[in-house]
């Protein structure tokens, strides 16, 4: 049996376990005002589960990203979804802080293996032109998720409470690994149900650059990958963009709640929109970055014109949040501006580890760099419950802060995205 365009296949299931990863990390914020309630906590207690969330994201990022580049992607995404999936499930025995704190650790450090996961396998999948589509694709499953996911979960919650919708999310993520594990057989050379034209196509762009995954292929040390100025494009690009996305997917819920009053199905009906904007800028942006790539003959020029436009688009909506949003629906419109933004440029930088080094070290890289994200996230969820008594707009104000610092480093510490010469 062969099967045309397996490739598309297989960053289609990536991006449906994307939707599945994002509908399990929202639960906790949309249904927070009467879960909270009924444990008795409150939003400092939030933003403590919040941080342990990212914290165990952080470790979760570098270490699945060693994982995927020692053990492969087929199993590496069976490991991380079943673990996230029954982290998810086992919401249901919450009784406090510390069961909850517990469950979300576990989520965290799961959850956080989709993302160097989803870099690897492009790079092991798809020639070097069409790698932002691909990221995009897989990106707007973040999104996606996160248009399903408030209206999905109020939806449950109202018929079945906190407790039997955790059991029905996580139990999406197990049933997820079944198609997985029967299309993704091997990789493209050697893979059973692939046409010999798409293998010839997928090995004539991979050759293009060093992401290959030859046998005699040296896997660099994350030392080594940080020896290089290049790398650092990645890790300190991340460190202030992540903070704009993840500002609003977790905070948005309860800011809804504490600036309009919104219950559980009020946020249901308002909190998905933004993602709607998140998921054309996903697609968007890789389609512009490739048409660039083609037209220009420059991964270069197709990269970082695509994330300068992003860093525009990004700073324009985040100085409306502070002087237009003064609705609820004024503030879900600009925020899906905002996130529009976000992802036209994010699914580029998360690409940078496969433009510049081999498809054995881009795990490493591109977990490293999430990592540096979520420290920065971790910062800021420390920062907002002290920064917003009054307003949000302080929490505002840094992350437009951060548009211009993270499109700086990547032109400062890249100055040409290429192949890094790897030093012996």
């Amino acid at each position: 049996m062969k099967i045309k365009g397996l490739r598309w296949w297989i960053i289609g299931l990536i991006g449906l376990a994307t939707i599945i990863n994002y509908i399990d990390r929202s639960a906790l914020s949309i249904m927070w005002p009467a879960m909270g309630k009924e444990l008795g906590m409150d939003d400092s207690d939030y933003a403590l589960v919040l941080n342990l969330f990212m914290i165990a994201y952080a470790v979760g990022q570098s270490v699945s990203g060693k994982m995927f580049d020692k053990i492969g992607t087929r199993m590496g995404y069976v490991i991380v979804i079943a673990v996230w999936s029954l982290s998810s499930l086992f919401h249901f025995a919450v009784r406090g802080l510390y069961s909850l704190g517990l469950v979300r650790v576990l989520l965290g450090i799961s959850e956080a293996g989709n993302w160097p996961g989803a870099v690897k396998s492009n790079a092991e999948w798809f020639p070097v032109k069409e790698r932002a589509v691909a990221q995009g694709i897989f990106n707007a499953g973040a999104s996606l998720g996160s248009v399903i996911a408030p209206p999905l979960i109020a939806l449950l919650y109202v018929g079945f409470g906190w407790k039997v919708t955790f059991v029905l999310i996580g139990l999406m993520g197990l049933l997820w690994i079944v198609p997985w594990l029967i299309i993704y057989k091997k990789l493209p050379g050697a893979h059973p149900w692939i046409t010999e034209e798409e293998r010839a196509h997928i090995r004539e762009g991979i050759s293009e650059t060093p992401g290959n995954t030859s046998a005699n292929e040296e896997v660099l040390s994350l030392r080594q990958l940080l020896s290089h100025r290049a790398s650092w494009s990645v890790i300190v690009s991340r460190f202030f963009l992540e903070p704009i996305w993840w500002l609003f997917v977790g905070w948005m819920p309860i800011y809804l709640q504490n600036t309009y009053g919104f219950d559980v199905k009020q946020i249901g009906l308002f909190a998905w929109v933004p993602y709607v904007g998140a998921a054309l800028g996903s697609i968007a942006g890789g389609w512009y970055a490739g048409r660039l790539i083609t037209r220009k003959n420059s991964v270069d020029i197709g990269r970082k014109r695509t994330i300068n436009i992003a860093g525009i688009i990004m700073f324009s909506g985040l100085l409306a949040t502070i002087f237009l949003a003064d609705t609820p629906v004024k503030f879900v419109g600009i925020v899906a501006l905002v996130l529009f933004g976000f992802q036209f440029g994010i699914s580029n930088i998360q690409t940078l580890p496969s433009d510049l080094f081999g498809g054995k070290s881009v795990g490493t890289l591109a977990g490293f760099g999430g990592m540096s994200g979520v420290l920065s996230v971790i910062i800021m969820n420390f920062l907002i419950p002290v920064i917003t008594r009054e307003s949000y707009i302080p929490a505002f104000i840094i992350i437009a802060v951060f548009v211009p610092l993270g499109i700086l480093a990547v032109h400062v510490f890249c100055k040409k995205i290429k192949p890094v010469t790897i030093r012996k």
